[in-house]
């Protein structure tokens, strides 16, 4: 197996599961476009996904194709960018998680990015990188210890 294919495969789990459905369901909701055999093969990584496949799934899920593919990492093994230049996509079933404080403070900011769009899915949330930026300060702390707090926390996906 690739770890690589297997990353992919994780990504496309957690996406998968953050919108609430099965493999099953996924073959359902798609007309039988994603087979539940298939799709899980994907995500064990036993099967590449060709880009082609890789950007419908993203259409299917409603993200970025980019989100399913797993952080580019230096030579030591550490993520090259933690926080992407374009946004970061927020777990909103995770954030409680953090501590009371920073918990209540990112949830209500949160709150307020989802009614500015209209936007209440529930479940994942893509905010800019100055907005992530910006509760960091909130929080008295730097934008790369934030994002590598969340990033460990799961709550960024």
């Amino acid at each position: 197996m690739n770890s690589y294919n297997e990353a992919v495969g994780q990504r496309l789990r957690s996406i998968r599961k953050q919108r609430g459905l099965s493999l099953h369901e996924c073959q359902e909701v798609s007309d039988g476009e994603f087979k539940a055999s298939v799709l899980g093969a994907y995500e064990r990584g036993e099967r590449a996904l060709s880009l082609p496949r890789l950007a419908r799934l993203a259409t299917f899920f409603g993200v970025p194709a980019g989100h399913l593919l797993p952080p580019e990492k230096d030579s030591s093994g550490r993520a090259i960018d933690v926080m992407p230049s374009g946004g970061v996509s927020i777990d909103l079933n995770k954030v409680d998680v953090l501590e009371a404080e920073e918990s209540n403070l990112m949830e209500e900011f949160l709150r307020a990015v989802q009614m500015m769009r209209q936007d209440f899915n529930g479940k994942v949330l893509t905010i800019r990188r100055d907005d992530l930026r910006l509760l960091a300060l909130l929080l008295h702390k730097t934008e790369e210890s934030f994002s590598k707090e969340l990033d460990e926390l799961g709550v960024i996906s």
